[in-house]
């Protein structure tokens, strides 16, 4: 039961965190779709943990370059996810208050993918059958 509910809030944060961005792009005082670039990045950020995963065996003995390359990359990725607004912003080419909304959306978008990692990658013997 605890699964579910974990899931449901991830889902929730995750629900508010694309209203925010949203809402930085359709707002009629806004009216610029740029921001939607962020997208990509949201889809980037698990990809290179994932994959290192997949290719090392978890163990937390020691540190391994692998992992840690993933976790730069990832770093790097939610960087630039937050950068992006910012450059678009000093650029003129949206208004600083669809920046903040964006950020705002950021921050919470990617609380979400975290909290999914720590809630769900743990355990290796996890399987979506159990719902």
């Amino acid at each position: 039961m605890a699964g579910i509910k974990a899931l449901i809030s991830l889902s929730f944060g995750g629900a508010i965190g694309l209203m925010f961005l949203m809402l930085g792009c359709a707002l009629p005082v806004y009216n610029t779709y740029w921001p939607l670039f962020v997208l990509f990045f949201y889809t980037l950020c698990p990809v290179p943990y994932c994959v290192a995963r997949r290719v090392l065996d978890d163990t937390d003995s020691a540190s391994n370059a692998c992992k840690e390359l993933a976790i730069f990359l990832t770093t790097g990725i939610v960087v630039s996810a937050f950068g992006l607004p910012v450059i678009f912003a000093r650029a003129a080419v949206i208004a600083w208050g669809a920046c903040a909304l964006v950020l705002a959306g950021n921050s919470i978008i990617f609380t979400s993918i975290l909290g999914f990692f720590l809630v769900f990658g743990s355990n290796d013997d996890f399987t979506w059958q159990q719902w």
